[in-house]
């Protein structure tokens, strides 16, 4: 997208980003996705960050490359920093830019006309490099918010994306469906991420399948089971967008 617009929106984030914040925040990027307009998101009165607001925001600039964090406030930063993150920065608008809006109403305005702490460095487990390519991939975890997040990330680098909100339901849609890679939650209900790895190396179908595995777990006794059971590559949350579409590029043959 191009980032060089004379149209600049500035967005002041709520004190408080907690996951109904961060639910809000993910309706209101996804109608900007598509605008050419430089979004600068005001984080001077950010007080509390949540993970799933770390991971839109950092979503929403790999969607977008105009969005940029104005005048962020120490805990704002420390978020951030804390997960060795970073985020886009630029200068605040003068006094004769556009006013600052709230989020809502920049997304309403903006929309097309007749629209509807721990290391982030993925791992592989020696996989061939390729390009991204028209694939299907399966995501599997109970965070409607990660859900949409990986689903904005992985859309947007060209990828068919289905989702599944626990391990029971990717195994059931495996079923039914054909994909190129799964990326499976480990923490989850009926069937965890450890089960869906072992369930589908069990079975000779998905030999040669993909399965990264994307959780907040960073262990490394965690780590080596996923690997034992067969995971292809393992990713912390939250992820870098762009970190996480290399990933991809490099396992999928």
């Amino acid at each position: 997208m191009n980032t060089m617009t004379d149209q600049i929106v500035v967005a002041k984030l709520k004190p408080v980003m907690d996951l109904a914040a961060a639910e809000q925040f993910l309706v209101e990027m996804r109608s900007l996705v598509d605008t050419s307009i430089e979004l600068h998101l005001d984080a001077s009165e950010v007080r509390t960050l949540t993970t799933p607001c770390i991971q839109i925001i950092l979503a929403a600039v790999r969607a977008n490359h105009g969005v940029a964090v104005v005048s962020p406030s120490p805990e704002f930063v420390s978020a951030f920093t804390d997960l060795a993150l970073t985020f886009p920065q630029t200068e605040p608008v003068s006094m004769n830019e556009p006013a600052e809006i709230e989020p809502a109403q920049a997304a309403a305005s903006l929309a097309p006309e007749n629209s509807a702490g721990p290391n982030t460095q993925p791992e592989t487990f020696d996989q061939p490099e390729a390009e991204a390519m028209a694939k299907r991939i399966l995501t599997i975890d109970d965070s409607k918010t990660i859900r949409d997040m990986l689903r904005m990330t992985l859309t947007d680098a060209g990828y068919d994306v289905l989702q599944a909100v626990d391990g029971q339901d990717g195994v059931d849609l495996l079923e039914r469906e054909t994909v190129d890679l799964v990326i499976t939650d480990i923490n989850m209900p009926k069937m965890d991420g450890y089960e869906v790895v072992r369930h589908l190396r069990g079975n000779p179908a998905y030999d040669g399948l993909p399965i990264l595995v994307l959780t907040t777990e960073s262990d490394s006794d965690k780590k080596n089971i996923a690997r034992e059971a067969g995971a292809t590559g393992w990713m912390v949350k939250p992820f870098d967008p762009e970190r996480l579409v290399a990933t991809v590029r490099k396992v999928i043959p």
